[in-house]
């Protein structure tokens, strides 16, 4: 029950607004005394808030008519709100207004300040609008939650896991599955999985949260939920990837599992505290994309030679390179499942492992226990492997015992973050390798990309100047020999973009003996990428073009994922 000051009680029936009497027996009911004035009919909710105006001299506010500021409402919990009959409704610097209905609780002013650290300015306000106010600004998140799930009410539903040791625990009734933030948590996950993107992004607004997919490559905006729901749902994901929910300053990683559609879906979890709160990103590594073939990938004929030649080689390193989502693990993994066999011993060092392979022993490095790249790597090499899987070469001393295995009789796989293959070569050099242990290593460099792929449904056909495909990268010869094909912007109902899907931009240089000789001779990146291309390699840019002319993509993605050839 909250306690009025007695002040109160004295202005009331000094200003003959009520007596002891109607005092009494307002008491004598329970609850809130001012409210059971009001609702008896003895004084009106405006005499009230005049004379208590009066009395402290402070001014009424309609909350019916205010939207309250939400760093104001994080700054006092709902419950407390409550239970105090008092609502924050903007913040100022360190100066906070707070609607009350009580001006003369002293105690509770100076409680407030402490707990929030501010300087406290009162308004006045009804009790009743107190209450529907708080209602309205802790309880709206509940409510829209409420209808995001009735809007899906026949979708299938998660069951999530926390990963430890790779063994699911079922943890949703200890979670409390009623609870918003536990729903809209599940709800964002399937969501992302039936449109089958590849992250998801959950960040503060100003007043409100934005919840992005990335799909084929694109953000793009899923639901905004109310902002009072941040904290829980960071929370909730702490909690699944078993982080600090108290820590709220500092970057945190983790990841978890899911149960989904009778596969395990492995979720890698990126918390970073911005200016409004803290965002949280998931990558997702759904293990039914990893079951493809090379020759499945889509790649060009001249690169599939290349790579399936290199890693059916006893000896040397394969490297593939590109920027982070660039599709450079799936591309390994594919080449390890090529070799593969009973008779091959394969080993992998991953940061993180993203996806279990059977048969294929994997190990995961972690810094903190002294499990290096490089550490890892050592203790491989006396583990008589054949096959080595790196997850990326990252230094000097790294790439250094990566070039001796590949001489020493073993095929080290690995990545590396270059802008193209040929410039894989001078990376190493900068790293610190002899010229002539890179060309005596190396068998072949792979740069990737991934780019969207038009949806067959609604592309529809473009006309561009001859001049402008020239610039981009078209032969005079190709020049009204294809259809080229751009996306509906407004999409169908299968794609809701104009694009679906994405394909694989892969360039190949294998080494010849003119490499080698280029590369002993220090010769710069731009006449080896000559000599490569020459020799038949197909660029970047080239390879994105031929499947704009197959009508595979659009010319503004090989734009955009591409560069253009010198």
């Amino acid at each position: 029950m909250v306690v009025v000051s007695g002040k109160i009680r004295k202005l009331l029936i000094d200003g003959g607004v009520a007596t002891a009497e109607d005092w009494s027996i307002a008491k004598e009911r329970g609850g809130h005394l001012l409210e059971n004035l009001i609702s008896s009919g003895t004084i009106t909710a405006d005499s009230l808030l005049e004379a208590l105006g009066r009395g402290a001299n402070l001014p009424p506010v309609d909350l019916l008519r205010v939207t309250p500021d939400p760093s104001a409402l994080e700054r006092i919990d709902g419950d407390a709100c409550t239970q105090n009959l008092i609502l924050p409704i903007s913040l100022n610097g360190d100066v906070l207004t707070i609607a009350v209905s009580d001006p003369f609780d002293v105690l509770l002013k100076d409680d407030l300040r402490r707990r929030t650290g501010c300087q406290i300015q009162q308004v006045l306000s009804h009790p009743s609008d107190i209450l529907q106010a708080i209602d309205g600004a802790f309880n709206a998140g509940s409510r829209q939650v409420e209808d995001l799930l009735e809007e899906v009410a026949g979708e299938t539903g998660i069951e999530v896991a926390v990963q430890e040791e790779l063994d699911d625990i079922d943890i949703s009734a200890a979670s409390g599955d009623d609870a918003p933030a536990v729903k809209l948590i599940n709800l964002i996950l399937m969501r992302a999985l039936k449109q089958k993107a590849s992250d998801i992004h959950i960040e503060p607004l100003d007043r409100g949260i934005v919840v992005r997919f990335r799909v084929d490559g694109a953000l793009r905006e899923a639901m905004t939920p109310p902002k009072a729901l941040l904290s829980a749902l960071t929370s909730r994901l702490k909690i699944l990837a078993q982080l600090d929910i108290a820590e709220r300053f500092t970057p945190q990683d983790g990841k978890f599992q899911i149960r989904y559609e009778g596969r395990q879906i492995d979720f890698r979890l990126s918390i970073l505290p911005v200016v409004g709160g803290e965002k949280a990103v998931m990558r997702i590594l759904d293990t039914g994309s990893m079951s493809m073939r090379l020759d499945q990938m889509g790649y060009e004929d001249r690169a599939l030679s290349h790579i399936e030649k290199a890693v059916e080689s006893p000896h040397g390193m394969v490297l593939i390179t590109g920027p982070t989502g660039s599709g450079k693990s799936t591309t390994l993994y594919s080449c390890v499942q090529r070799v593969a066999s009973p008779e091959i011993n394969v080993t992998t060092v991953e940061d993180p492992v993203e996806y279990r392979m059977n048969g294929i022993n994997q190990v995961s490095v972690n810094p903190k226990r002294g499990m290096t790249f490089a550490g890892a790597l050592r203790s491989i090499l006396r583990q008589d492997p054949d096959v080595v899987l790196l997850g990326e070469i990252r230094d000097k001393e790294t790439a250094d015992i990566a070039v001796k295995a590949a001489l020493t009789g073993h095929l080290v796989l690995s990545t590396l973050h270059t802008n193209d293959a040929a410039s894989t070569i001078t990376r190493l050099v900068d790293m610190g390798i002899d010229p002539f242990m890179v060309s005596s290593s190396l068998l072949c460099v792979g740069a990737q990309r991934l780019g969207r792929r038009l949806c067959d449904s609604c592309r529809v056909e473009v006309d561009l100047p001859e001049k402008q495909l020239l610039n981009v990268g078209f032969k005079e010869s190709e020049l009204g020999q294809h259809q080229l094909f751009g996306p509906d912007l407004a999409g169908c109902s299968r794609c809701n973009s104009g694009y679906r899907g994405r394909f694989a931009i892969l360039e190949t240089l294998y080494f010849n003996d003119d490499l080698r000789r280029l590369v002993i001779d220090g010769a710069p990146v731009h006449d080896i990428k000559r000599a490569a291309v020459d020799g038949g390699m197909i660029s970047l840019r080239r390879v994105a073009l031929k499947n704009a002319m197959r009508g595979v993509t659009s010319l503004e993605e090989v734009l955009r994922v591409t560069m253009g050839d010198e």
